[in-house]
């Protein structure tokens, strides 16, 4: 009898794996919005051919007496599905045979949702261009591997699996400190499972003219945008209790430590303003924004820091903690690193490019975050062609902070098409 295959999750991944519950996992979604009416069943047979190619979306978790860990599903699909009106629900490991991936369509759209364990961003928009492709084949389209899109024909490669966060551990590991509470940005939480995602819309060459202007990049002047608009809710809403607007901005480790790893390999930075001090003008928070990221995004910084979680799940001591103790630890130590020092999250995986020959037939690409763990939104953004997509996304009731954000934009003469399923 072969021996059953299974892999470590890999740092991210644990902590994934570990918050999971009834009401919360960490997901995400990628959408592609075509010229043409999406026709299911070449989607279906597009899924079929590329799942093998990508092993390790094709996982499922299962619960070890000291650890989660990953092996190969064996169960027929993952089947596609028409879209739902709110999208990103939690991942339950009993459900849905196990799957961690999922994937929608409607109309023109194309939706992929993965449950974070799995893969990051970077990882996940390699699998979705290379699905595309594939779909584009079953409707008869010649679309060549390369350019992002992996060869169906190849085998899997050892490095798309590779723990690269265990593969770049360091000597030096930063030491844990507890950051300084932020301005939560707490609503209303809404009934479960009510998902508010409300999408704006906006030319990137408008965007990335303001952004130049303050000799700044998209995504800083957007997180600058952020805090802005975060500094000034909190002003309203608590004038004598004043607590710094921090942000958790991701950031692909590619860049800095070579990988071709599909799986996670990202570390968070923490751009903030502390009103405190005093008050800041939008011109002196973008530069603090910028200035921050230059000086933090950083080779040494970033590998003492994801060090430290890697030693943190191999140490010899807690190897031998049974899961179930370890896991509450591991939440509660979530919430006091992870959730009570930023305000939002806020996420730009960058422009979308893909093939010449795939470009006549995607008009667009969106993007959402799923539900934090309490209520408030988080905040993502994705290029494609001219045009840059910015979703709001959470299970709170008010909207104030995506109407402030886009009023901001449209007042900085940067014109916002806004659709949302409120």
């Amino acid at each position: 009898m072969e021996k059953k295959r299974w892999y470590k999750l890999d740092n991210a991944g644990v902590l994934y794996s570990a918050l999971q519950r009834e009401e919360y996992s960490a997901t995400y979604r990628f959408s592609a919005l075509l010229r043409d009416m999406v026709d299911p069943a070449a989607l279906q047979r597009a899924i079929d051919a590329v799942m093998p190619r990508f092993p390790g979306f094709a996982m499922r978790i299962r619960r070890g007496v000291f650890w989660n860990y990953l092996e190969p599903n064996p169960s027929p699909g993952p089947f596609l599905k028409e879209d739902v009106s709110d999208p990103c629900q939690p991942f339950r490991f009993h459900e849905d045979d196990r799957w961690l991936v999922r994937f929608y369509y409607y109309r023109t759209r194309i939706s992929v949702e993965v449950f974070h364990a799995l893969s990051d961003g970077a990882g996940t928009l390699v699998f979705f261009r290379t699905l595309l492709a594939e779909y584009l084949r079953q409707k008869g389209w010649e679309i060549p591997p390369g350019d992002g899109v992996l060869d169906l024909g190849e085998a899997p490669r050892a490095e798309e699996l590779e723990d690269a966060y265990a593969r770049y551990a360091g000597s030096h590991a930063r030491k844990l400190k507890l950051l300084p509470k932020a301005f939560l940005n707490l609503g209303t939480a809404e009934p479960f499972y009510t998902f508010h995602v409300t999408m704006g819309f906006v030319p990137l060459g408008a965007l990335k003219e303001k952004a130049r202007g303050y000799g700044v990049s998209a995504t800083e002047y957007l997180a600058a945008v952020l805090i802005w608009v975060l500094l000034e809710r909190q002003r309203q809403a608590h004038p004598y209790r004043q607590r710094p607007v921090a942000l958790a901005v991701p950031i692909n480790l590619r860049a800095y430590f070579p990988s071709e790893t599909l799986r996670n390999f990202i570390t968070t930075v923490r751009p903030s303003i502390d009103p405190t001090l005093g008050e800041y003008s939008f011109e002196e928070i973008v530069g603090q924004v910028h200035h921050y990221m230059k000086l933090h995004v950083n080779r040494q910084e970033m590998q003492s820091a994801f060090t430290a979680n890697v030693r943190f799940t191999t140490t010899a001591a807690l190897k031998i903690i049974p899961a179930f103790l370890k896991t509450p630890v591991m939440a509660a130590n979530y919430r006091l690193h992870g959730v009570l020092p930023y305000s939002c999250t806020y996420t730009n995986p960058g422009l979308f490019t893909v093939p010449e020959a795939m470009r006549p037939h995607i008009r667009g690409m969106e993007v959402i975050l799923g539900q934090a763990t309490v209520p408030r939104c988080h905040c993502a953004s994705i290029g494609y062609g001219d045009t840059m997509e910015i979703t709001f996304a959470g299970t709170q009731a008010e909207s104030d902070t995506e109407r402030d954000f886009f009023r901001f934009l449209v007042r900085a003469g940067i014109p916002v098409r806004v659709e949302s399923n409120r």
